[in-house]
């Protein structure tokens, strides 16, 4: 008997038949997927983290994951690739690690390694070389605690004796940049093309394009970004054309992969941006009490009831800028499949 994750309803049928369907191709590769249970995560949290997530799904087995793609993309056969979702220095690294390397043999699906900056040159290579992890994910509330959240760096989490093992093995490396000013921060800049230069053989993959989730994040980025040759870029857990857009214009459909950072675009919303901050519309008591959190808002009942998911949400902003700049049948598999295959 199948686990009943969550709830299709009538309007996320018509959204995927009318909206997704046609536009996806029948294979894709997700390049950005949480697999967890909640005994490997800490009951206090790091300060760094953004606590909305949490809202949707305490915990994602990979059963779980495996059954929303059934749910949500019906005749489609969709690859994940997996890791976990351990960003605080009190969460059970070795247990959640070890879960992933399990579901990657069980589900023969490509996986990443949580890595830690502490952690060794050695024990990177042996994750790389003995253990089938194909690269690291990692995440900024695992720098040392002494640097201010707005002060720390890309190197703070991605150390370069971890880079230099990457680039050796030529790995993953899944980037969540950091600082207030996410993608247009003149430090990340700096630092994102110094790896590319520095660690050529390290495929490098800016997640949610580089946090910039509305347009007042962008300012001149992507001219900077635009003379870099191999960094890529994922599209997961961001809605905003106009970004998507500036994406595709900078970098072309060949470095941009998709996707979802499920399980948390199982949320039921729609994403506004209000003088450059971002905003979830939800359905109204659906996810508890979310007055002190700025990024969530209630829709009205009304509204509520039309709302479907977050990743629908997406792929269908993703949908509009790819027939702005009238990319093609074929750029859209290398989005949703083939530049994926390419670097696993």
């Amino acid at each position: 008997m199948k686990r009943k994750v969550f709830e299709i309803r009538d309007i996320d049928k018509q959204y995927f038949e009318r909206v997704i369907k046609d536009f996806l191709p029948d294979k894709i590769i997700d390049i950005h997927t949480h697999v967890f249970y909640e005994r490997f995560r800490a009951r206090k949290r790091e300060k760094h983290n953004v606590t909305w997530p949490s809202l949707v799904a305490r915990e994602n087995p990979v059963e779980d994951l495996l059954e929303t793609y059934r749910l949500m993309f019906p005749g489609k056969k969709v690859t994940p690739v997996i890791f976990g979702n351990l960003t605080s220095k009190e969460d059970d690294f070795e247990g959640g690690n070890q879960y992933i390397r399990e579901c990657s043999g069980k589900h023969h699906l490509p996986s990443l390694y949580f890595a830690r900056p502490t952690e060794s040159a050695h024990l990177l290579e042996k994750k790389l070389t003995k253990e089938g992890f194909l690269g690291v994910k990692v995440y900024l509330s695992l720098a040392n605690d002494r640097i201010p959240v707005n002060d720390i760096t890309i190197f703070d989490y991605l150390p370069h004796h971890q880079l230099e093992i990457l680039d050796h093995h030529h790995g993953i490396a899944m980037l969540h940049i950091p600082r207030s000013g996410r993608l247009k921060d003149p430090v990340n800049l700096e630092q994102m093309t110094a790896i590319e230069k520095r660690y050529p053989n390290v495929k490098l993959i800016i997640a949610h394009v580089g946090r910039a989730y509305c347009k007042e994040d962008l300012d001149h980025a992507f001219e900077h970004l635009s003379s870099t040759e191999h960094m890529l870029f994922d599209i997961s857990a961001n809605t905003n054309e106009l970004v998507f857009m500036a994406l595709i214009r900078a970098v072309g459909p060949k470095r941009i992969l998709f996707g979802s950072d499920l399980p948390v675009t199982r949320m039921r919303m729609r994403r506004i941006c209000e003088n450059g901050r971002y905003v979830n519309i939800i359905p109204p008591g659906l996810y508890g009490d979310i007055s002190g959190d700025p990024h969530m808002r209630e829709a009205t009942p009304e509204e509520g009831e039309k709302l479907s998911f977050f990743l629908y949400e997406e792929i269908s902003a993703f949908k509009r800028a790819a027939e702005k700049m009238k990319l093609s049948r074929q750029d859209i598999e290398d989005v949703f499949y083939n530049n994926a295959k390419r670097i696993l």
